[in-house]
Parts: structure tokens; C-alpha cells; sequence
């Protein structure tokens, strides 16, 4: 599992920065959080196919946050994509979809199915699930929470011993199982040791409320938006955005292991400030800078 970075900045872009994206690749999927103005640059830059990407979740119908869709949907319907792309964002993004399609006409359309989603695990597979939590902007704003499922990694060792080398049942013992096998009672906790999933969390715009902690919560990474240092608290209340140390204070609380920031305003040109404000009360702090990768 691997966060790419593509756009860090805020309302404008700079030239180090450009808009909100964020690409989270995890064996076949390439999960797209936020669309901002230029991101299929940003991937061609870092040398990313857009014919990767799977799905794509927008925080909220800011133009920093999507305008960079239409062209990044024509790209792919150039690219002949064959994917089922779905797009998932908060309530009333279906039909800003519809319309954002009268407006930008193009002889190259791909399909592409949009989902609203509000406060719910929204997809599933049989690795990890996402759900969705509304936040305080001045408009209908969510933030994600991927998280991988448990999986048990078995010991063929413990098993070749008791005569059991291939087959089905191993994959009941996977799941949980206790199976009854030539006279053996085998526990799964006796073969095998339960691997915690990993879970990427992403705060978007908003101000302080429960639900950062609950999409926070035990994160291995948070990917959350700090615009403001906290010396200009007053900006980030006026305009529903956090600082960098409230960030930080949602990560403490959440108990989350690292901390990336994102999302800075044009008048911080050393994202550092930033970094060091939230420092000072979460030490596993990184401020992001485009292309950063990140493990998770």
C-alpha cells in the first residue's frame, strides 16, 4: 500500500504546488482521493498512467478539489480505458456530475457511475472496505477511511506436521475456522498468527468536529489538510479550514501513528512552518510535498 502525492496546495496553486490528489495504489487498485486542477499532469510527471486509477473520491465540488476531472476523464476515454470507473462524493455529487458534463463537451466520453455517499461503509471487497464521514465546510464536505481487513498467516510448517500441505481447508483456517483433520482439533490460533490491517485515513477541508477522530481513529496514516498555521487561526475558523496543529491535535487523539499534512495556503512558500507548528504537539509530523511517496 503506497500514498503518491500530487497536489498540496490549497484555493491556488503555486509553483511548487498544484491542487489536492492523492493516489493510493493497493494490489489492483488505484484509488484517486481529490481531482484538482492539473492532476493528470502530475501523473504524467511522476510517470503514472491515468489508466490505473480505479476509483476516485472527491471530498467535496471545490474547484481545487475537481477541477482537474473532466480532462482527466477525457484522457482516459482517449486511452481507450476499459475499466468500470465509479466516483464516489458527498450528497448532490451525482447530479454536479451531470451538470459538469453539459459543460465541459468533449468527442471522447467515458461511463462512469457516481455514487453519493454520506456516513457509511460504502464499498467492500474481500480485502478492505472505505467509509465516508461528513466534516464542517461551507459546503457538503466528506472524508474516507480505508481500512484493510485482518488476515491470519499460516504456519505450513504446524501444518505439513499434521499431514495438511494444500487444499480448501486451509482457507477455512484463514477465515477463522476450527477444522477436524485426521483426528486433529487444529485452532487457527495454534497455526497461524492474526496480521492487523493497515488503515489510510483522509481528512479534506473542515474545521474540528467528532468525526475526524472517528475517520482518525488508530490511522497508520492520516493524510489530513492544515491551510493554516496557528498563528492565523482566525483565517482557518473564518473559512472552515484547520491549522496545522489542530491537525495535529485530531492525530493525538486518534491515536494515529503518522501524520502527513496537506493542503497548504499560497502565504506559507516553506511548508515547514507548518510541519513544526504541528510538531509541537504531534511529533510523527510530515508536511507533504508533491510527489512525496509514502509506505502505509
Amino acid at each position: 500500500m503506497e500514498l503518491l502525492i500530487l497536489g498540496t496546495s490549497s484555493t491556488k496553486p503555486t509553483k511548487k504546488r498544484s491542487h489536492s490528489a492523492y493516489l493510493l495504489s493497493y494490489k489492483n487498485e488505484g484509488i484517486l482521493f481529490d481531482c484538482g486542477e492539473g492532476t493528470q499532469r502530475q501523473l504524467i510527471t511522476a510517470g503514472i498512467k491515468a489508466n490505473k486509477i480505479t476509483r476516485i473520491m472527491l471530498s467535496h465540488w471545490h474547484g481545487d478539489h475537481i477541477l482537474g476531472l473532466p480532462g482527466l476523464l477525457q484522457t482516459l476515454a482517449v486511452n481507450e480505458y476499459t475499466k468500470s470507473l465509479h466516483i464516489y462524493g458527498p450528497p448532490g455529487s451525482e447530479k454536479r456530475y451531470k451538470k459538469m458534463l453539459e459543460v465541459f463537451e468533449s468527442s471522447h466520453k467515458i461511463e462512469a457511475k457516481i455514487h453519493d455517499v454520506n456516513e457509511e461503509k460504502f464499498f467492500e471487497t474481500n480485502d478492505f472496505y472505505i467509509e465516508s464521514y461528513p466534516l464542517v465546510h461551507r459546503i457538503n464536505c466528506i472524508g474516507f477511511r480505508l481500512v484493510e481487513k485482518d488476515k491470519r498467516q499460516i504456519n505450513m510448517d504446524k501444518l505439513k506436521k499434521l499431514g495438511l500441505e494444500e487444499g480448501p481447508i486451509i482457507g477455512k483456517i484463514q477465515e477463522g475456522e476450527i477444522i477436524n483433520f485426521k483426528g486433529h482439533r487444529i485452532k487457527p490460533e495454534n497455526v497461524s498468527k492474526l496480521i492487523k490491517g493497515r488503515i489510510f485515513s483522509y481528512i479534506a477541508d473542515t474545521r474540528p468536529n467528532k468525526n475526524c477522530i472517528k475517520i482518525a481513529e488508530n490511522a497508520d496514516v492520516l493524510l489530513c489538510e492544515s491551510t493554516y498555521s496557528s498563528k492565523d487561526k482566525d483565517k482557518a475558523v473564518k473559512y472552515k479550514h484547520l491549522t496545522a496543529q489542530e491537525a495535529a491535535q485530531i492525530a493525538s487523539q486518534a491515536n494515529a501513528k503518522k501524520l502527513i499534512l496537506t493542503h497548504y495556503s499560497a502565504r506559507y512558500p516553506d511548508e515547514h512552518e507548518l510541519e513544526k507548528d504541528a510538531r509541537n504537539i504531534f511529533d510523527n509530523t510530515f508536511a507533504a510535498k508533491d510527489f512525496a511517496k509514502y509506505k502505509i
